[in-house]
């Protein structure tokens, strides 16, 4: 028996919405989510939402991996808007040295092998002043390169800096779901990439929440070469989490 032609027009459009739900499985990998609370935004968009919501944060925690010719570089920093900050600067083979600024003023602790590598660069230092101040709170010398650069880990933008540039790059991927050991374990997050020829990065921005930006990933590029092409990796938790910071005696 022939059925109508209506109910034959019926089939047909429920089988043709049913082809194009399945078909939203089968979308490229760059393609925006339309389950994520970003669906309506572009890519630039939804970077530029981040990046305000980062820097905007009273307070901060990161976790930052890169490498230097002498090693690999690890630093776990605290850090707020009033510009109270600390910081755990391990450099490899070079030593670990614990930073505090609090109320405009600095203080440092190295391990012995930090003291030996700084006194290569800022001239001899002899076993006697490296044992009298290994684990010693001291205000460093203007000069102080490991200080210097152990202070500059206390400003968020030199990590937003990575991406902040080429943000108008942008693109959205899928959403996901960082890894459960990482600081930020367990928030779904959206996948952004971008970059230009000499450095590209990747991203995760919070689904959930504020949009805060996750975790980021800067790399060099075809044409990265030079200084400070080295791949970083930083990690952003506990937004808005206060934190006391006490200035240590000598």
């Amino acid at each position: 028996m022939r059925l109508p032609a209506r109910v034959s027009a019926a089939a047909l459009s429920a089988a043709t919405a049913l082809v194009l739900a399945t078909a939203c499985d089968l979308l490229p990998d760059d393609a925006p989510d339309a389950a994520a609370p970003y669906a309506r935004l572009t890519g630039p968009e939804v970077t530029n939402k981040a990046l305000a919501a980062t820097r905007a944060a009273k307070a901060v925690r990161m976790t930052v991996r890169t490498a230097t010719p002498d090693g690999p570089v690890e630093a776990y920093v605290a850090t707020d808007v009033r510009g109270a900050c600390t910081v755990t600067l391990s450099m490899g083979a070079a030593g670990t040295l614990e930073l505090v600024r609090t109320g405009g003023t600095v203080r440092t602790r190295s391990d012995a092998a930090m003291l030996r590598a700084a006194s290569i660069a800022r001239g001899p230092r002899g076993d006697a002043e490296v044992e009298r101040l290994t684990g010693r709170w001291v205000e460093p010398a203007a000069d102080d390169r490991q200080a210097k650069t152990a202070e500059r880990y206390c400003d968020r933008e030199t990590f937003l800096g990575l991406l902040a540039p080429t943000s108008g790059t942008a693109r959205k991927g899928r959403t996901t779901a960082p890894a459960p050991d990482g600081p930020a374990s367990g928030t779904p997050a959206l996948a952004v990439t971008g970059g230009a020829d000499d450095r590209k990065w990747s991203a995760s921005i919070a689904t959930e929440g504020r949009p805060y930006l996750l975790k980021l990933r800067a790399a060099p590029g075809p044409g990265g070469t030079g200084h400070g092409a080295a791949p970083v990796t930083v990690e952003f938790s506990e937004f808005d989490k206060p934190f006391t910071v006490r200035q240590p005696k000598p």
